[in-house]
């Protein structure tokens, strides 16, 4: 019986670990992945904005804050509420734009430039461990 209890605690661990909201990515792996960003986004010293903002310190950045870029209404609305980019958040968004930012606002009517996404979780996670690279926390 305890064994068959400890199994069953193991399993369970081993479950909510592998099934976490964010998973740990490969920062090499997530430079070769931003070269799908590259078209819209620049990253690093003297990045300048293009059709997106310029993401170096993005994660841990409060959203809409990047100087000089002009931000959707929507986008700027989200930003006003003082919510800052972490690794979950940047993940969901990278998900689905659009369906995040009308979630966050709750208005169905929400737009954000950025129609791209990354539908693979790997791809998102490794892209995130590319941008956490670019942080002032790291």
């Amino acid at each position: 019986m305890i064994q068959k209890s400890l199994a069953i605690a193991a399993f369970l661990s081993l479950s909510a670990f592998s099934n976490s909201a964010f998973a740990e990515g490969d920062a090499a792996a997530g430079e070769k992945v931003f070269k799908k960003c590259a078209a819209c986004h620049t990253i690093g010293e003297g990045a300048k904005n293009r059709v997106g903002p310029v993401l170096t310190g993005v994660v841990g950045r409060k959203t809409a804050s990047f100087e000089g870029y002009k931000y959707s209404k929507s986008m700027t609305a989200l930003g006003e509420t003082g919510m800052v980019w972490d690794e979950e958040s940047i993940a969901e968004f990278l998900t689905n734009p659009k369906k995040y930012l009308r979630a966050k606002l709750d208005d169905k009517k929400a737009k954000t430039k950025m129609s791209f996404r990354l539908k693979k979780e790997d791809d998102r996670a490794n892209i995130i461990a590319y941008l956490k690279t670019f942080s002032k926390s790291e």
